[in-house]
């Protein structure tokens, strides 16, 4: 799939507006200038960042109710995935993304962007162990196990919230390994971009 087979998708299925997709392709290529310095993404998966990364952040939009969602803490960002793809997406005014990142390196390349693009609703944090994170929706890809998420989402996120997190084949695996009470429920979904992939969603009460 090439960038013009994704972006027909990100616009048709997805809604992304025009001006998000001009977005996204300054940001693309910030993302591979930075990368021949630094490593924000992996080298073998720089000639399908529209696939591997743009697409496969923002299908999550599909389980976020954006008309309600206010704020959403992305763990572990990276190079900003999924967070940025949904801060380019929804630019509403009173919308909020909020990355944590621990690499400084990261956190540079993530504020240099927010900047260059003028992304307003993006705030960048290097400490996702804060006493209270105020989201209504946690994602998070390439971060830590199920189980890690849940927990750190549970000592601080202190109201109803969802998490919304992107796995390869390891999804049902780490799903098993958690014990939720009655407090917790989860779906299970396809991803679109890779057919091992999975989409777990917990919603906690």
């Amino acid at each position: 799939m090439n960038e013009a087979d994704v972006i027909k998708i990100l616009k048709k299925k997805l809604g992304f507006s025009d001006n998000s997709i001009e977005k996204l392709k300054k940001f693309h290529n910030h993302l591979l200038e930075y990368n021949k310095r630094y490593n924000l993404i992996s080298k073998s998966t720089e000639s399908s960042v529209w696939l591997r990364h743009i697409l496969d952040s923002a299908q999550i939009i599909r389980f976020l109710d954006l008309k309600k969602v206010n704020n959403i803490a992305d763990f572990g960002t990276g190079g900003g995935f999924p967070g940025i793809i949904i801060a380019i997406y929804n630019d509403n005014a009173s919308f909020h993304v909020k990355l944590y990142e621990k690499s400084p390196v990261k956190r540079d390349f993530l504020i240099n962007v927010k900047n260059k693009l003028n992304i307003k609703n993006l705030s960048i944090e290097n400490n996702v162990y804060e006493k209270q994170i105020i989201a209504d929706v946690i994602v998070a890809r390439a971060f830590k196990k199920l189980n890690e998420i849940i927990k750190i989402s549970r000592e601080i996120v202190k109201k109803p919230h969802k998490i919304v997190v992107l796995k390869g084949k390891s999804a049902q695996l780490e799903i098993n390994n958690v014990s939720l009470d009655s407090n917790y429920s989860y779906n299970l979904e396809n991803s679109i971009t890779d057919y091992d992939s999975k989409i777990i969603i917990v919603e906690a009460k």
